[in-house]
């Protein structure tokens, strides 16, 4: 279940980048947390952690 929420913020987060969302809010930040957060996850998975 985490996997699909994960999943679905993350490409709400690109969405919101191309649009120029979080350029104009100066929080280009989450773009680049994004892609660690969904590693994270696959790896927790794979591990049956979570």
């Amino acid at each position: 279940m985490v996997f699909y929420i994960v999943y679905t913020l993350a490409i709400a987060i690109l969405i919101l980048h191309f649009t120029g969302w979080f350029t104009r809010r100066n929080m280009e930040w989450v773009v680049l947390l994004s892609p660690v957060a969904v590693f994270a996850v696959i790896i927790l998975d794979y591990m049956k952690i979570i």
